[in-house]
């Protein structure tokens, strides 16, 4: 980031404010934001909301951490996502590297996705590699993951997958192994699969227009929950068809309240203080 964008994000810097609401999965590093990206971070300063730069490549890994280094409640996550494992190399030893500074909280975004591969059997090999990389890059870190797992479409093949090589890498690394599923579309029976493996779940706001996975969000531990926006992506219903923004975390916070007929501080408070545990705010 570079230009008056850039000498404007800085004038934030020195600002602390109280953190009411964390969005542990947001890509405000992205292109979509490059007119208004100060505006954005003040935004989210005035409404109290933190979040989580993620990386999709290692640029965009880089590009988070610049952009949240001198800002308070604001973390990076870095990793190589399975859709992009066939167009770049991880390069391990520059992970590595970036992984070391203090405000990298995370490594991913990672994964499995079955659902956009053109090449699948190609991809799917490739995809489980470089996954495998992750986790084990993770453990020698002692930092949790930033899991995408998207199955195709009608079914559960990549969670399934997903669990089936996490339990594995349990056994071996135990509680060194952790993280959180990013913007979960699953049925019951894999969150309760993931949980019991030590890992979150993170909603979006899908949550607000879509009746999918309020059975999910009712069943599983509160504790377990843990709230994003995936930002610019899944805009909310107020603003469907907009680009998203990291304050409609505050969103998904109303939205799981109501689903789980619960009080929406409570909520708040206890979906902050899991990711302020997982991501060690």
């Amino acid at each position: 980031m570079s230009g008056p964008v850039a000498r404007r994000a800085l004038s934030f810097c020195g600002t602390v404010f109280h953190m009411k609401y964390f969005d542990a999965h947001c890509h405000i590093q992205f292109d979509q934001y490059a007119e208004d990206r100060a505006e954005v971070v003040k935004i989210m300063q005035e409404k109290e909301v933190g979040g989580m730069v993620v990386g999709t490549d290692l640029d965009s890994s880089v590009r988070a951490l610049k952009l949240v280094e001198n800002l308070p409640n604001f973390y990076a996550s870095a990793g190589l996502h399975p859709n992009a494992v066939l167009d770049e190399r991880f390069d391990e030893d520059s992970f590595r590297a970036i992984l070391r500074h203090p405000k990298m909280k995370a490594i991913g975004e990672c994964g499995l996705d079955n659902y956009r591969p053109l090449d699948v059997e190609v991809a799917k090999g490739e995809q489980r590699k470089v996954f495998e990389k992750h986790i084990e890059l993770a453990v020698e870190a002692n930092k949790p993951m930033m899991i995408h797992s998207r199955p195709s479409k009608g079914t559960q093949d990549a969670y399934r997958d997903m669990i089936d090589i996490l339990r594995s890498y349990k056994q071996e690394y135990g509680e060194r192994l952790r993280g959180d599923i990013h913007f979960f579309v699953g049925g019951v029976e894999e969150a309760r699969d993931f949980i019991d493996l030590g890992f979150t779940l993170s909603f979006t706001a899908v949550l607000t227009f879509a009746r999918d996975y309020d059975e999910v969000v009712r069943t599983i531990p509160l504790t377990s929950i843990i709230t994003e926006t995936d930002a610019p992506y899944i805009a909310p219903l107020r603003i469907r068809g907009k680009r998203n923004e990291p304050t409609s975390v505050i969103d998904v916070v109303e939205a799981i309240a109501e689903i789980r007929g619960g009080d929406k501080e409570t909520v708040r408070e206890t979906v902050l203080e899991n990711a302020r545990t997982l991501f060690s705010l």
